[in-house]
């Protein structure tokens, strides 16, 4: 399908989604979240690795506070509606996504941006890159699973520092503190994040979407719990065919080639 305020690529495995507004620097309304829901659905059925990134001066600038201009909130109006029509079922969308996720920042990932920056399995930000909780300036709270995100990234002194000021975290930063995996001269952002995305799509993919959910599990189990989860997953991942591949590599001493997922 096409899509107005996103682009959708697929290539070598590998779907390249990317905001596309740039007269609002991508900001993520709900049109464009729904075009984001449906982006990332099409991506599970036709990759094996999913870059998510955007167009031009920056990651995503936020919600558009900018769609009904001029107006101001009436009344007793509900600003967490839109989280459980749109926002949140993509972030839920991310989370269960069955193979994973590199997010690529250029520019501003502020605000819901920020959140849906910080869902990617393996982050990488350009040296421009900056990431913002931009909430406490029009009076409201961070959304987008970044209060359950931030403290366990960054621990609970830095999430509350950066969700109270609501100050930029530089790329720099942002590595130092734990919350991004790389960053990159801006000119080679897309091409590291394609050379990382390549080794994924070239992996066992159901491996690693079980590898996925046990890093996601292992934020709430308890050690006898997570134990129990590796476990089962384990008996699952046995029983694939990448797993006899992946053996039958290893004895030959070559490749694995793990197409079977």
């Amino acid at each position: 399908m096409g899509f107005n305020k996103i682009s959708y690529s697929v290539s070598d495995d590998i779907a390249t989604i990317a905001f596309n507004d740039p007269q609002t620097m991508n900001a993520a309304g709900m049109d464009t979240v729904e075009e984001l829901l449906l982006a990332i659905e099409q991506a599970a059925d036709e990759a094996r690795c999913t870059i998510i990134t955007g167009n031009g001066r920056g990651f995503c600038s936020g919600a558009n506070l900018s769609s009904t201009p001029g107006e101001t909130p009436k009344g007793t109006p509900d600003a967490g509606k839109a989280l459980d029509t749109h926002y949140h079922p993509f972030i839920q969308a991310l989370r269960t996504h069955p193979h994973p996720i590199i997010t690529a920042v250029n520019g501003a990932a502020a605000g819901v941006g920020c959140s849906i920056a910080l869902m990617g399995d393996f982050i990488i930000s350009g040296e421009s890159g900056y990431f913002l909780q931009a909430f406490r300036r029009i009076g409201l709270v961070p959304d987008g699973g970044s209060t359950f995100l931030l403290p366990r990234m960054v621990g609970r002194a830095k999430a509350m520092e950066m969700t109270l000021f609501g100050d930029k975290v530089f790329a720099d930063q942002a590595l130092e503190w734990g919350m991004i995996n790389r960053v990159v001269p801006d000119d080679q952002l897309m091409d590291e994040a394609r050379a990382y995305a390549k080794r994924l799509a070239d992996g066992p993919t159901q491996a690693l979407a079980m590898i996925r959910e046990l890093g996601w599990q292992a934020e709430d189990n308890d050690f006898d719990s997570q134990l129990q989860a590796e476990r089962f997953a384990q008996r699952t991942a046995g029983r694939q065919p990448d797993f006899k591949e992946g053996v039958k590599a290893f004895l030959e001493k070559r490749p694995a080639n793990f197409r079977h997922s």
